[in-house]
Formats: C-alpha cells, structure tokens, sequence
C-alpha cells in the first residue's frame, strides 16, 4: 500500500488514459519515480508493462502485415516501443504533470525527461493489467493510445534503436565512437536500477538511467541524439 506521503493522482488522468482504477493506489504506484522511494516506485510495474505492450505490438503487426518477414516485423515494433515513441504517448497523456518524483529529480527536469516519461507509460500499462486482468480490454486501450503512430508506420530495414542510430551517426562522421560506463547499479536483481555514463566526443558527457544496462545506455544515446540532430 502506498503510504500518505505520495500525493494524489489527478482524476482527469484516468479519463485521458481511457481507463478508471478499481485499485486507483495502482496508478499512483506507476506514477511514482525511484528517487521518491526504492520501495514503492514504478519499476516493478514497468517490468510487466513492457512485456505486455511487446506482445500487444506484435499482435496487432502481425494482423496487420501478413505479408512482412518476421526480421521486418520485429522492426516495426522496436520502432513503436522504444523510448521515442514511449514519449510522444506520454506527452499525448499529459503524463509530465502527473508525475511523482523527489524535490531534485524535478530540479532537474525529471518531469520532462525522456526516459522516465516512458518508463511511466509501460508502468501504467502494468497497472492497468493488474488492476483489471483483461488482456483484451487492455490492448484496446493501448492501441487507442498507438492510433495516430499506428497509421504512419511502415516496414522498413531502415529502423533502428538510439544506440544503433548513434554509432552510425558518428561513423558517418569519421568521429570516434561513443564510450558507456556503469557509474551505478542500487537495487537487488531483478529489481535493478542501472545509471550509465556516456561520451562523446566533443560533447559534454550525459547520463542515462533504466531497469537494465542496455536500457541505460539506450536512453542515453537517444537524448545525444537529439542534442547532435538540432
């Protein structure tokens, strides 16, 4: 149960969302950034949302596109579950008003950080599964939430992840390759929570945080993507 401290959540989320808690404590939970409590946070929640929108993704691909390979396919719905997508859903959400986070990590912008705004998303969609334990009313509301992405999407061999997109941005250049290093892992397996630096060269270097290594340095490489592409 989640303690007095947390405030909350603005009952006009749920309406944006396109779902009403039974357990309204679910998505408060899903809400709530580490740097509020190692203990009730959202990563837990984030953990099983991110399994159900693969599945949910790759359903809807594969009814939609039965004449796309399976390489094609699994591009496709990288495209539509990584960070950058996760985001443009968040913002569509309003989810950054709605955010818990500690007094620094909103100093710092954590409200409209990337890589926690879509954390978040995947924790609500844990969250409403819990909540209700339908599969089926679930992946209405997520597709609802995909629909104006869903239409744009096409099969192609260009797609690609930030870290992937990065490098090849830097080899194009004749730049030297950006560097990651763990700087801190809190937390007992599975439950982990993993900061990792990165440079690169001639920038200032820039963290990332994620429930894995490669979700940090993901979510780093996709922030010095924007940076390098404005």
């Amino acid at each position: 149960m989640i303690k007095g401290q947390f405030k909350v959540s603005d009952p006009r989320l749920q309406r944006r969302i396109g779902y009403e808690f039974k357990q309204p404590e679910l998505l408060q939970l899903a809400l709530t950034h580490r740097s509020v409590s190692h203990k009730y946070n959202y990563e837990r929640l984030e953990f099983l949302g991110d399994s159900l929108l693969g599945m949910i993704i790759a359903n809807y691909l594969y009814h939609a596109y039965p004449q796309e390979n399976e390489g094609r396919l699994t591009r496709m719905r990288a495209t539509l579950v990584r960070q950058e997508a996760l985001g443009k859903i968040a913002n569509d959400l309003k989810l950054s008003t709605s955010l818990i986070l500690s007094t620094g990590e909103l100093k710092s912008g954590g409200h409209h950080r990337e890589s926690i705004l879509a954390d978040t998303v995947e924790a609500i969609i844990g969250a409403i599964y819990t909540d209700c334990q339908d599969l089926p009313a679930l992946r209405n509301i997520v597709l609802k939430w995909y629909e104006p992405y869903l239409e744009n999407i096409e099969p192609t061999d260009q797609l690609k992840d930030p870290k992937s997109r990065l490098q090849e941005y830097l080899q194009a250049r004749k730049k030297p390759l950006p560097s990651y290093e763990v700087v801190d892992i809190q937390g007992d397996a599975p439950n982990q929570h993993f900061k990792v630096e990165c440079l690169v060269d001639g920038l200032p270097k820039m963290m990332g945080e994620g429930s894995s290594r490669r979700f940090a340095e993901q979510a780093v490489a996709a922030d010095f993507l924007k940076l390098l592409e404005q």
